[in-house]
């Protein structure tokens, strides 16, 4: 229904959210601006370096600078940037949306 569309965002390892998805991978990501507010109901998958992948590997730096960039976030060292987010133990959680609903146009 969505195609490739997903929602990224990068937790820290010992979040919360991080704990709990591992549980559950059942999310709902909820943004606001003023009175008007989309939801985002799905599946989150996550990449890091705590996180098994099943099938090929994967190169979490190179998935969380695409999330950062994604976010229009830019970087004038990406080898500090790899280094503090190796360090920090960052997570990618790519939600797959089964369901969007709100009240903001779209």
């Amino acid at each position: 229904m969505w195609g490739s569309l997903r929602l990224a965002f990068v937790v820290r390892a010992t979040a919360y959210k991080r704990l709990r998805l591992q549980v559950d991978r059942r999310v709902t990501v909820t943004v606001r601006v003023g009175w008007e507010w989309q939801a985002v109901e799905g599946v989150a998958e996550l990449i890091g370096p705590l996180d098994s992948s099943p099938g090929e590997p994967v190169d979490v730096a190179a998935v969380l600078r695409e999330v950062f960039r994604s976010a229009g976030g830019t970087h004038g060292d990406w080898d500090e940037y790899d280094r503090v987010m190796a360090a920090e133990q960052r997570t990618a959680v790519l939600v797959t949306p089964t369901r969007v609903y709100g009240n903001a146009a779209v």
